[in-house]
């Protein structure tokens, strides 16, 4: 993991557990590919997506979760579910933005 992504997933994962979320794990990977966080809110199982930028070459780091990377992680939400046993009677996918330019952060409640 880049310098930028480690920055950006402690910066994130700070935040969430400010505002109530209960980080479960971070990075966990398996042979499909890796969540960045997984918390629950309240009775919600939360599957977080972190993006950090620090210019708008790239576009905004909300673009980057696209519907390629949105199936994908469904199917990781799905892995970690029947890895893990961790499951709630809802599911949730929140991406978490970041503007490292302007120090900004962007909670994007339920995204897809």
């Amino acid at each position: 993991m880049s310098n930028l992504g480690k920055a950006g997933e402690d910066l994130a994962a700070s935040y969430l557990a400010a505002n109530g979320y209960n980080i479960l794990v971070r990075n966990w990977r398996c042979s499909q590919g890796e969540l960045d966080i997984v918390a629950r809110q309240g009775e919600t199982l939360v599957f977080i997506e972190v993006k950090a930028r620090r210019s708008a070459l790239c576009g905004t780091p909300a673009e980057a979760v696209n519907h390629y990377k949105q199936q994908r992680l469904r199917t990781l939400a799905l892995s970690f579910i029947n890895a893990t046993g961790h499951s709630a009677p809802t599911y949730r996918f929140d991406v978490m933005a970041l503007d490292l330019r302007e120090n900004k952060i962007f909670l994007i409640k339920d995204a897809f």
